[in-house]
């Protein structure tokens, strides 16, 4: 018996599998020559890094010759839906006139996978009943939304999608972060590049959307904390505690810095870029000693 085609993808469907796909994230984005990436490159064209066999030239060596941008993308699995559900296993080398229209699902469905790895995360965190019910509903709405045909997918509206679901999640986060206890600051869309957070109570806190870029959170406790959608790129991780972080997904990590201390999830991998510099002990304030320290800077 086949299984039924609108069925939620599976944790592993959800993850890069760049074994079954044929190098979209290499030929499909475009970027431009930065501290990301070391060339410029139009969209629809295959990175000169890209060998024949859909592989990454230097893959081990993405940050040394100038592509750590490369190193923190996450296509969700949807490389591999494109490649051998979407279009069947044919290969856009031997079908030259299949990569526009294989450009374009991967970009309905990389959005989709991620929403798909968002719903899948919020079940994980044992929402009420009434929630539970509601995500089951959105995360078959959008897996279903997933298995269309080229035509099919041109006409998803991911925005409209995106919007349907998003306050789920947040319901999800916020009802995680209150359990047991009481929900954290809320920091939702802050502007914190380069902040200094050492010592800062961001226990519980809502995270989502935050600009954490380059940020100092060394030793910093962030047990369920809502990092939802939250641009953690250069920030130093270092001794920091994310074992019970919400919503922390591996490109997060990439991106970030960190040590052997940093406390990560099982599910996730600890990037081999990471160091094991030393680290002194953080002693995490009280939430009324973290407020009076934000007054006295009023």
């Amino acid at each position: 018996m086949s299984p039924d085609p609108a069925a939620p993808p599976g944790p592993t469907q959800l993850r890069a599998d760049c074994g079954r796909c044929f190098g979209l994230c290499c030929v499909v984005p475009a970027f431009a020559a930065s501290a990301d990436f070391a060339i410029d490159k139009p969209a629809g064209r295959a990175c000169p890094n890209l060998g024949t066999d859909h592989r990454c030239g230097i893959h081990t060596q993405l940050r040394e010759r100038g592509f750590p941008g490369c190193t923190v993308f996450d296509c969700f699995g949807a490389g591999q839906q494109v490649a051998q559900v979407t279009f069947g296993g044919r290969d856009w080398r031997d079908a030259p006139e299949t990569l526009p229209a294989m450009a374009e699902a991967f970009t309905v469905l990389r959005p989709l996978h991620e929403l798909l790895w968002y719903l899948t995360a919020a079940l994980a965190l044992h929402p009420p009943a009434d929630l539970h019910v509601e995500l089951v509903r959105a995360q078959a709405e959008t897996a279903a939304l997933t298995e269309g045909d080229p035509a099919r997918l041109r006409e998803v509206d991911v925005a409209a999608q995106r919007a349907r679901v998003n306050p789920l999640l947040s319901r999800a986060g916020d009802q995680a972060r209150s359990r047991g206890g009481t929900a954290g600051p809320d920091h939702r869309g802050a502007q914190l590049l380069g902040a200094d957070l050492r010592g800062v109570d961001l226990r519980r806190a809502n995270l989502r959307g935050a600009l954490l870029v380059g940020a100092d959170l060394r030793g910093v406790d962030l047990g369920l904390a809502d990092v939802t959608g939250a641009d953690l790129r250069g920030a130093d991780l270092r001794g920091a505690e994310l074992r019970s972080t919400l919503f922390l997904h591996q490109a997060q990590v990439d991106a970030a810095r960190g040590d052997s201390r940093t406390g990560l999830p099982q599910t996730l991998t600890r990037p081999a870029h990471w160091t094991a510099l030393p680290l002194t002990p953080v002693r995490q304030p009280s939430r009324a000693t973290a407020s009076a320290r934000r007054g006295r800077r009023r």
